[in-house]
């Protein structure tokens, strides 16, 4: 376990600042009015003032009476407009699959939609192409492109990592890459399809780097890993099912887990571990009704026409495909991750679920909307909206270190909320009526970059397509 998520586990009591009033400075941007969830507590009050100066909060529940505003960048928010941390996706792919050819990473317009939705950090858990997508991050903390804070992954360590070739990946292969991506400016690391040998040198290297550590692992089947050895590791999360032994190794992760009894024995022990070891659970619950058969309707309804964002071609090809195949073992999986996330939550993993999405788009749905059903997915569950709301934010940010930083709405974190419509702790699907984004202190219209956005993923015609079909011939080339 890396020791920093135990420690963020034990300091959970917020610090609390002495309200400091400071003279106010043009280029300062002041928040008035509206509704303030600022995910260290469990309600929502009136917001009376948040001042922010260079990307950081200087102050929150400002005192703004007599002060003088002229020159600063003032924001009036209505009596029905709640003010909300920015979402943190810890499974944040950028991945798109449009013609059912291959994977790749699309960082020019997904960046717009993450962003248009309030989620202003990304973990892309595992990148197709990790020199593009840090090549994006970079482009967007110097300011050249607008985005979300990317903590890059990387490649994927294991079988999933196109071009993996296992019989060569030894345990030092394994340090030599962690050491040479670390290097490169990587803030973690994602497992999938690896073997325990090599994760246990993946966990060591990348700690040594402070890096941390997750895993799409699986029960231990055919030399395969479950989270509860990769947990006696020192793995920080684990992704999609939390392992033990009523996870099997006979046969494959998923054949166990769409039949859990989350009462049992063997599953209160894997929570125990959890909780013991604070190790993080990022339960990617939405992503499996995409594949399967949309339901609950409720939280497949579309409240944008997210193929919209789709070239007029590729929507044509994406259309084509459709009605997809549905995948029933991934309709019976949601079931069963719903009833295991909720018995983590009332077994006291509240503070240990984090919000991921885990969407490769092929067109239908993007993973900066998925944000909103994540969170809608998990009050499906049972989990009260104002918990989701803290598993969409501070958890976020405590699993991945930066829990001083993000996370929450407080004076000396960096500045990064969204604003939107109607009371979430009354109805979680008021997230999606994103009214404003603030990144880093600028602010941004979210109705402004899902405009500038439309019509522009994918193909334009049929003879611009071999990049999109994950063709290696072009898989450096930047799309159109």
């Amino acid at each position: 376990m890396h020791p920093a998520n135990l420690l963020a586990l034990l300091v959970c009591i917020p610090v609390v600042f002495s309200q400091v009033q400071v003279q106010l400075q043009p280029g300062d941007v002041v928040l008035r009015g509206g509704w303030l969830f600022d995910s260290v507590s469990d309600g929502v009050r009136r917001n009376s003032g948040i001042v922010v100066r260079n990307g950081e909060f200087i102050e929150v529940d400002a005192h703004l009476t007599g002060r003088d505003l002229r020159g600063t960048r003032a924001i009036d928010l209505a009596d029905d407009e709640y003010i909300l941390p920015g979402l943190f996706d810890l499974h944040a792919h950028y991945a798109v699959d449009l013609f059912g050819e291959g994977r790749v990473d699309e960082f020019k317009i997904n960046p717009l939609l993450f962003l248009a939705n309030g989620v202003t950090s990304t973990f892309p858990a595992g990148e197709v192409d990790p020199e593009g997508m840090m090549e994006a991050r970079k482009r967007i903390d110097s300011g050249q492109q607008i985005g979300p804070r990317i903590f890059n992954s990387g490649p994927y360590f294991g079988s999933a990592r196109p071009g993996w070739k296992d019989s060569e990946m030894t345990p030092e292969a394994i340090r030599t890459e962690v050491r040479t991506w670390a290097a490169l400016g990587i803030k973690g690391l994602k497992a999938k399809g690896i073997r325990p040998d090599q994760l246990e040198a993946l966990i060591d290297e990348g700690h040594r780097h402070s890096l941390t550590v997750t895993g799409h692992l699986d029960s231990g089947f055919r030399n395969s890993v479950n989270p509860r050895d990769a947990i006696a590791m020192g793995i920080d999360r684990v992704e999609h099912f939390m392992g033990g032994d009523a996870i099997t190794p006979d046969k494959a992760a998923y054949s166990s887990l769409e039949h859990l009894d989350p009462g049992s024995p063997e599953v209160a022990a894997i929570f125990k571990t959890h909780l013991a070891q604070g190790v993080y659970f990022d339960a990617t619950l939405s992503t499996y009704g995409t594949f399967s058969d949309r339901r609950p309707e409720e939280l497949y309804a579309y409240w944008t026409d997210e193929m919209d964002f789709l070239t007029p071609y590729a929507r044509t090809v994406v259309q084509s495909q459709m009605p997809r195949p549905n995948n029933e073992q991934f309709g019976r999986l949601l079931k069963a991750k719903l009833k295991e996330v909720k018995a983590f939550y009332d077994a006291g993993g509240a503070g240990l679920i984090t919000l991921g999405t885990d969407q490769p788009s092929r067109g239908e749905f993007w993973s900066g909307f998925m944000a909103h059903r994540e969170l809608h997915a998990l009050v499906l569950a049972g989990i009260p909206p104002a918990a989701a709301l803290k598993i969409g934010t501070v958890n976020g940010a405590r699993a991945f270190n930066v829990g001083t930083k993000l996370g929450a709405i407080e004076r000396g974190r960096w500045a990064d909320l969204f604003v939107v419509r109607g009371n979430p702790l009354e109805d979680i699907r008021h997230t999606r009526n994103v009214r404003m984004v603030m990144k880093a202190g600028e602010v941004y219209d979210p109705a402004v970059l899902l405009a500038s956005a439309r019509g522009r993923l994918g193909p334009l015609h049929a003879e611009d397509a071999a990049w999109w079909k994950g063709n290696s011939r072009f898989r450096k080339a930047a799309p159109r």
